[in-house]
Formats: structure tokens, C-alpha cells, sequence
């Protein structure tokens, strides 16, 4: 493949960048479609000039992607990641939320569990593998456990922030209205904290799938992570292991665009800047 085509593409998508003539809603799609050719460009131009047959260009990748696809593989593959990652993170969500909601607001519980929740985060979720396959043994309990256990402390750590900077005044306001109690909580802090607990929720399912793939390196003998590991010690086929690093990244944008559909809900909408 000559060189001159992808300089082409490289200087036509820089041109798309900086160019202001593009109206709203055309620049919504190609904006990032312009940046992921400028990023395609400098893959080929890097694999080019290193000279090297042992990383793929980007053509042997996504022809990879597409040898996984038509042996099914891939998507065997992804739905076990898949699997995973949603009971680990729906629990994670269902308890950490109660949890961070109660820290909150309770100043007690702000004093008393604050500090432990605290040291046990920087733990990295990477660090519990031993422990996990030493409860769970090898199989899907054990990733649960890891993807709960990664999801809980920002989902926790999120949603006490949410609640705690919550404008005094609106508080206030409400009390003043009559508002106390369970009502108060139901119909002015939670409301009020959503938003924060959202964008708690997005870090979460990142830190989640970061995760999983990892543990599927060590004691799995499936998953997207298993692939990549798989893909590197049958003949260094890299090609098939950045092929699975990209469906990671396809599948984390698609989560995550899953969760901002709960942005779009009247109750709140109100806390995000309109796109």
C-alpha cells in the first residue's frame, strides 16, 4: 500500500477537525469520525516507519477481528465478559447506592464508615484475584466478585460526594415548606444528587470493564480478556490480540452510551448541559 493515501487521509481528517463550517448536528458524528481517522493515520505512518512485521497495521487488525467473527469466537467471548460485568456491576450499583446515600446524609455514618471505605479503595481490584479464586475457586463467581468489588467503591464514593454538595439552601428551603424526614430525602436530596450518581455510575462500569479483562487473563478459560491472553501465547498472533483490544473499546463505548440514557429522564435532565 503506498504511502500517499494515507497522508491523504491523515491531512483530509485534520482539515475536518478544524474546519467551523460544519453545523451541529453534523458535527456530532464527524468530529469523532475524523479523530479516529487521524488515529488510524498515525498507526499505519508508526507501523511503517518502525519497520516491524510483529504489530499489525490497522488492516491486519480488523481483518483479525473479522477471522474471530466468522469462528464465532469473538462473540462467545464477549458474551462471557458480558455476563460478568452486568451481575458484578448491577449488584455493585444496587448496593453501593443505598450505601453512599446513607453515608451522605448521616453525618455518623459519614464518620463512622467514611474512613474504612477510604482505605480499602486504593486497594487495586487486581490485588483480591488470590483471594478470589481462593473463596470463588476458577469461574464466574470469582470475576463477579471482582467486578462488584471494583464497582462498589467508586459507585459508594460517587453518590457521598452527590449527596454532601448539595446546596445547603435547597435544604433549607424545603424545610421551610415542611419537607423533614423521608419526604425530604425522597423529593429534594435525591433528586438533587442523581446527576453526580450517573457520572458515578460511567466510572464505575469503566473501572468494571478494565477489570474483568484482567481477571480473565489469570483464572478464566473464557472471556475477551482470556482471547488476548490466548491470542499472545499461540505464535504471538498479535494481530488477534489487538483485535480483541478493540472490540473492548467498542463494547466500552456502547455501555457507556447505554448509560447516558439515563440522562435523558425529566428528573435529571436538569443537570446536565444540553448537547
Amino acid at each position: 500500500m503506498r504511502l500517499w493515501p494515507i497522508l491523504a487521509l491523515l491531512l483530509a481528517a485534520l482539515m475536518t477537525l478544524f474546519s467551523r463550517r460544519w453545523p451541529g448536528s453534523a458535527q456530532r458524528f464527524a468530529l469523532p469520525l475524523s479523530v479516529v481517522a487521524v488515529l488510524l493515520a498515525l498507526w499505519e505512518l508508526a507501523c511503517r516507519s518502525a519497520g516491524t512485521d510483529i504489530f499489525p497495521t490497522p488492516a491486519q487488525a480488523f481483518a483479525a477481528l473479522g477471522e474471530l467473527a466468522r469462528t464465532d469466537r469473538l462473540w462467545r467471548d464477549s458474551v462471557a465478559s458480558l455476563f460478568r460485568v452486568t451481575w458484578g456491576y448491577c449488584l455493585a450499583a444496587l448496593i453501593g447506592i443505598p450505601v453512599g446515600l446513607v453515608i451522605g446524609w448521616s453525618t455518623r455514618s459519614y464518620q463512622a464508615l467514611n474512613p474504612i471505605v477510604q482505605g480499602l479503595r486504593p486497594i487495586s481490584p487486581i490485588a483480591w484475584i488470590p483471594i478470589a479464586i481462593l473463596w470463588f475457586g476458577i469461574g464466574d463467581l470469582s470475576a463477579i466478585f471482582l467486578i462488584l468489588l471494583s464497582s462498589f467503591f467508586p459507585i459508594v464514593v460517587g453518590t457521598t460526594a452527590a449527596v454532601r454538595n448539595i446546596p445547603l439552601v435547597h435544604v433549607r428551603s424545603a424545610q421551610n415548606f415542611g419537607l423533614e424526614g423521608l419526604a425530604l430525602f425522597r423529593r429534594v436530596v435525591l433528586p438533587a444528587a442523581l446527576p453526580q450518581i450517573i457520572t458515578a455510575l460511567r466510572i464505575a462500569l469503566g473501572v468494571a470493564w478494565l477489570v474483568i479483562v484482567a481477571s480473565e487473563m489469570v483464572g478464566m478459560q473464557s472471556g475477551l480478556g482470556y482471547l488476548i491472553n490466548d491470542a499472545r501465547n499461540m505464535g504471538k498472533r498479535y494481530d488477534l490480540v489487538v483485535a480483541g483490544m478493540l472490540m473492548i473499546g467498542i463494547i466500552g463505548i456502547v455501555l457507556d452510551l447505554l448509560v447516558r440514557r439515563l440522562e435523558r429522564f425529566d428528573e435529571v435532565r436538569w443537570g446536565f448541559v444540553k448537547q
